[in-house]
């Protein structure tokens, strides 16, 4: 060859080491985890370690046409990249001299979840990895109602949403022993969030405390919220269905062995007849066992010094009047005095510093359009009940504009709550909880959660009269005065459990 050929020949023959030069390209062994919301990291590399700051790097997803990101004659080119990835990529350069390459992904979305391929090619050659990105995301704290009764025991909903991927729902007690869920059903939304509702069906009256956890299965986290089933929420069974249940039974043994054995048949006649013998005792000692289970350890009553300047405490302190009772309204009285606007509320005596408590509060009035009662932090200033908070030290829930609330911020209004004349306020101080039923079909609302004080029975109306008896177990009654005739408001089983 002459020296031009041979330049050229030498030349064709670099060109062509340097860009058949081969490695492999390996990526993550394990799925790389993204949280919804934030940043993440799909690294790649070279082997063997190279230099890769001239070669062209690209992430795609199932397809070279869904481009992601690719870094080509040392930049960033956005030409062909996918809409929904421009402003949220970018190379990670530090690393690159020594073959590590990795794009920068952020405000992470649930799209972003699936398959992605990285690619490098130098010169002719390329080589590209595979990577696999799991989103996950916690959204919200399970919300926990009672439904109301179901057979033969309490029907228990719990709902959350804003998950990702499918959250699962586990049921448990105190001890952490699982209940098997009655239903689960997953919905998704706009933004491919899921949202869960599960039911579960509790028999067993002594249950206490229910706990929904809702478990997030990419990150292994869950979020989980506790319920106490009051015992008197549950049907009470009737002792007559466990002994007809035995009578059957033996009549049936009966009539089958009898065709052989007459010794037989006398002997189960004799057990029949104890069962049914049995049968008052049980009944009486069932209701022994619900009586004792609503007596009363603590006592509720009124605080003289608390209540409205226009209300009148009893010297027994469990009546509480208005001043101005209605048959004795003087028709030249000011108006101030007929319809005062400001509200007139009363609080418990005895302050609450331990324990659970459970009290129900019964609204007779059809028309009595605004109420609130729930519970309040010692030395809080009472001014309109209906608009204090949490924050504030209360604890409340009411009626006004005949619409149901809950006192929060915002206020949670009760929209799907059924119209209800008898409420039931649950205390648990330990668990730092109170919630509220209505107690006409046993929904629940979500529970409050309460800080660590001295707490105080709270009750709120227009002017009201209010009064209590004692019975065996302690009745606290409400009678409550509006522009309509008189009704009361009373408060059964005011209990310390």
């Amino acid at each position: 060859y002459d020296v031009p050929t041979r330049n050229a020949l030498l030349h064709f023959l670099l060109t062509m080491s340097l860009s058949t030069e081969q490695f492999q390209v390996a990526g993550p062994r394990h799925p790389i985890v993204a949280v919804l919301g934030e940043d993440a990291i799909l690294p790649c590399f070279l082997v063997p370690a190279m230099n890769a700051e001239n070669m062209e790097l690209g992430w795609f997803r199932t397809t070279f046409s869904q481009t992601v990101f690719i870094y080509w004659n040392q930049w960033e080119q956005t030409e062909e990249q996918m809409a929904e990835y421009r402003g949220r990529t970018s190379l990670v350069r530090s690393c690159l001299t020594e073959g590590h390459a990795a794009m920068h992904l952020r405000q992470v979305r649930v799209s972003d979840n699936g398959m992605y391929t990285c690619f490098f090619r130098h010169g002719s050659f390329y080589e590209e990895a595979d990577l696999e990105v799991k989103v996950a995301g916690m959204g919200s704290a399970p919300q926990v109602h009672i439904e109301g009764p179901e057979e033969d025991g309490v029907r228990v909903v719990c709902k959350a949403s804003g998950w990702f991927p499918k959250p699962q729902v586990q049921w448990r007690d105190f001890s952490g022993n699982k209940f098997p869920a009655l239903s689960e059903a997953h919905t998704q939304d706009s933004e491919q969030l899921f949202s869960v509702e599960a039911t579960l069906v509790v028999r067993d009256s002594s249950v206490g405390d229910v706990t929904c956890s809702v478990l997030n299965p990419v990150l292994d986290q869950e979020k989980a919220v506790a319920i106490y089933i009051p015992e008197p929420f549950f049907p009470q069974a009737s002792p007559w269905k466990p002994a007809f249940a035995v009578v059957l039974t033996m009549l049936g043994l009966l009539l089958l062995g009898g065709c052989y054995f007459v010794t037989k048949e006398h002997s189960t006649k004799i057990q029949v007849r104890q069962e049914k013998e049995d049968l008052p005792r049980l009944k009486e000692e069932e209701q022994q066992a619900k009586e004792e289970a609503l007596k009363a350890i603590g006592s509720v009553t009124l605080d003289p010094d608390s209540a409205h300047y226009r209300l009148s405490v009893s010297h027994e302190r469990m009546r509480l009047t208005w001043k101005y009772p209605w048959e004795n309204l003087q028709p030249h009285l000011p108006t101030s005095i007929l319809f005062p606007s400001e509200k007139c509320s009363v609080l418990g005596l005895e302050g609450i510093t331990s324990g659970r408590w459970y009290w129900e509060v019964e609204i007779n009035n059809e028309f009595f359009s605004k109420w609130t009662l729930g519970v309040c932090r010692k030395n809080s200033k009472i001014s309109g009940l209906y608009m204090e908070l949490p924050e504030r030290g209360f604890w409340v829930m009411g009626k006004r504009d005949n619409c149901y609330f809950a006192g929060t911020d915002p206020v949670t209004w009760l929209s799907p709550w059924k119209d209800t004349y008898r409420v039931g306020v649950f205390l648990d101080y330990s668990e730092g909880d109170v919630s509220f039923y209505n107690m006409i079909n046993g929904s629940h609302i979500p529970s409050l959660e309460l800080s660590f004080h001295t707490l105080c029975l709270c009750m709120e109306s227009p002017p009201t009269e209010v009064s209590t008896t004692s019975q065996k177990d302690l009745q606290l009654g409400t009678k409550l005065l509006t522009h309509e005739p008189l009704e009361y408001i009373s408060v059964p089983n005011s209990n310390k459990l």
